[in-house]
């Protein structure tokens, strides 16, 4: 188990990062879920609230060049089901969870993103709160080590999540490396990081957040706290450009 600070310490660019975990207490459900950027269209972006849930928005429209990959809904809600993406499967899970398929299922036809070379992975998280606890599952879609021609699938669940502990995937594992003769972020390795989730209410949990992620290269960040007796909940948005 490691600490969010030194975590979100350990890399100048973690690409986007989705955490989801129970607090101390046991009584409430968590997430955040960060953007971060190197380019001038990346770094163009805000977090606004989209009914229950949040998308992205070009914060100067009239710099916007590409919006493919960075205009989504991260944040959506169906029923007692909370989803959280760094893409537009978010839609995609929440269609086709409607439709009666499994989180699992309905990423299988998705892929990682078309970012040539990076194929930056698609990170997606679900909390599910019921009858006064949780469960909650984490995927991520990407290449074979740079390899477009090839899909990696993986699905972690988590049917009985310990207090004051989370789960921490994101997108790049490092800095760009070279394979090949080609310079590409490498993506993410491994089972989502186990994380020690702090005793304090979602203000102090979003300050820990947006203070130590890198200052150069956070763009936006949102957090929720869920109350799992009454499904209540409260959001916070953090963005860089104002």
């Amino acid at each position: 188990m490691i600490t969010l600070d030194k975590e979100l310490n350990s890399l100048a660019y973690h690409g986007r990062g989705i955490i989801i975990g129970l607090s101390p207490d046991g009584k409430k459900a968590l997430t955040g879920y960060f953007i971060m950027g190197r380019s001038e269209n990346s770094r163009n972006r805000v977090f606004v609230e989209d009914g229950e849930g949040i998308r992205t928005q070009a914060f100067d429209p009239s710099k916007m060049v590409d919006p493919h990959l960075i205009i989504y809904a991260p944040v959506r809600v169906l029923g007692n089901k909370t989803i959280v993406t760094n893409g537009d499967q978010t839609d995609t899970i929440f269609e086709l969870m409607d439709k009666q398929m499994t989180f699992e299922q309905s990423l299988r036809g998705r892929e990682f993103e078309d970012d040539v070379p990076n194929y930056t992975p698609r990170i997606s998280g679900i909390i599910h709160v019921e009858n006064g606890g949780i469960n909650y599952a984490m995927s991520i879609l990407k290449s074979a080590d740079g390899d477009p021609a090839s899909t990696r699938r993986y699905t972690f669940a988590y049917s009985t999540p310990v207090k004051g502990a989370g789960s921490f995937i994101h997108t790049y594992a490092g800095d760009e490396t070279e394979v090949n003769g080609v310079r590409r972020l490498p993506s993410f390795v491994g089972e989502p990081k186990d994380v020690i989730i702090p005793d304090t209410d979602i203000d102090g949990f979003t300050e820990l957040l947006w203070s130590n992620l890198n200052s150069d290269n956070k763009v936006s960040l949102f957090t929720r706290y869920i109350d799992l007796e009454t499904g209540k909940y409260e959001s916070r948005i953090v963005n860089k450009n104002k």
